[in-house]
């Protein structure tokens, strides 16, 4: 069966396309919109509770009828009693004073990673697809999901954590190129590699894998979705390209910096949660990045810094913000997520002679 063909069927859409599943940017009206469009619109889960998971499902319900994705991280949790806090509390204590804000916090878990009484709200919800970041849940966890028809997808930065998604019982994979904004979802390898971009990793977990490989990471127009669609995947995944769209939830100086942004304008940061993650460059990043090696565990790093970055959203300071983004945000159009869904696929069909 052709690969795209097996990736709308396992996903019940129309197009190859999915919304990537943002934490705190993406909306009940952003993934319907996606979702009515024919693409697979999707909700980040992972730092909600059970109570906002079903909140917010029933909200894209309201809207659409169409699939969705609910996702979700499975990272292991931190150790934060083992963690020495007093240096990254000295780098940050000039800026918290700068704002008037106090001490800096000390490190704890916002949110438990995936665990059993998440699962079992995805099970009462029953979205079409559960996607997984830092990989995936135990054998029997996704088995259960797929017994209650639940397509299962992980993230995957190397071809070798393709093949240990594929074993783990992945129905479809996410290449995860190091263009991508956000989180890296390197779960196999020292967490500071998974460096490989979208242009050399896409060809190689398609030929690792047997199941439908989705590309992500730079993609920011129909020239980018056509030539992954070259490189052998089966679909797209886009967030970066997505975030300049009214319905995500952004705040206007992020919006605006996305779409200032030069193809030199972010870095990968641990210093707003723990873990590699890909955000503009600003003051912030700059001046604390001789300080990242005493960043907290992941996601315990998230509490310490969320006050100043807090402040100076509501100061409208950009180089205070965690303003996340991949490389390709220049390319990215303000227009309503259902318009973009259909000219980027429509465009890129053309561009590929279909």
């Amino acid at each position: 069966m052709n690969k795209t063909a097996a990736l709308t069927g396992l996903t019940g859409t129309d197009l190859p396309i999915l919304l990537a599943p943002m934490a705190g940017a993406s909306t009940p009206e952003l993934a319907a919109a996606v979702s009515n469009a024919g693409g697979l619109g999707a909700l980040g889960s992972a730092m909600m509770s059970a109570a906002d998971l079903r909140q917010e499902t029933k909200a894209v319900r309201a809207l659409t009828n169409k699939s969705f994705n609910l996702n979700f991280f499975v990272h292991h949790e931190p150790d934060v009693a083992g963690y020495d806090a007093k240096p990254m509390q000295k780098a940050l204590s000039g800026y918290f004073n700068e704002f008037g804000l106090g001490d800096v916090p000390p490190p704890s878990v916002p949110a438990p990673a995936f665990n059993e009484e998440m699962l079992e709200v995805l099970l009462e919800l029953r979205p079409r697809v559960a996607s997984f970041h830092f990989g995936l849940p135990a054998p029997a966890i996704v088995e259960r999901l797929k017994e209650a028809e639940i397509a299962v997808i992980g993230s995957a930065t190397t071809a070798a954590e393709a093949r240990a998604l594929e074993s783990g019982g992945a129905d479809a994979i996410i290449a995860q190129g190091h263009e991508a904004g956000g989180h890296r979802g390197t779960f196999l390898d020292h967490v500071d590699l998974g460096t490989v971009g979208t242009m050399a990793l896409v060809p190689q977990v398609v030929d690792a894998v047997s199941v439908p490989v989705i590309a992500a990471g730079g993609i920011g127009d129909a020239r980018g979705i056509a030539a992954a669609f070259m490189l052998g995947a089966a679909g797209v995944q886009l967030g970066t390209a997505y975030l300049a769209c009214p319905e995500a939830k952004v705040h206007p100086v992020h919006r605006k910096a996305l779409l200032e942004a030069s193809d030199h304008s972010t870095v990968v940061t641990k210093i707003f949660s723990g873990r590699p993650a890909r955000a503009i460059r600003n003051r912030l990043t700059e001046e604390m990045r001789w300080h990242e090696d005493a960043a907290a565990p992941f996601p315990a790093q998230r509490p310490m810094i969320a006050p100043l970055t807090s402040a100076g959203a509501k100061q409208e300071r950009a180089e205070f913000m965690q303003l996340w983004s991949g490389q390709a945000a220049r390319l990215s159009k303000a227009e309503p997520a259902a318009e973009k869904t259909v000219r980027l696929m429509e465009e890129a069909y053309r561009l590929l002679g279909r």
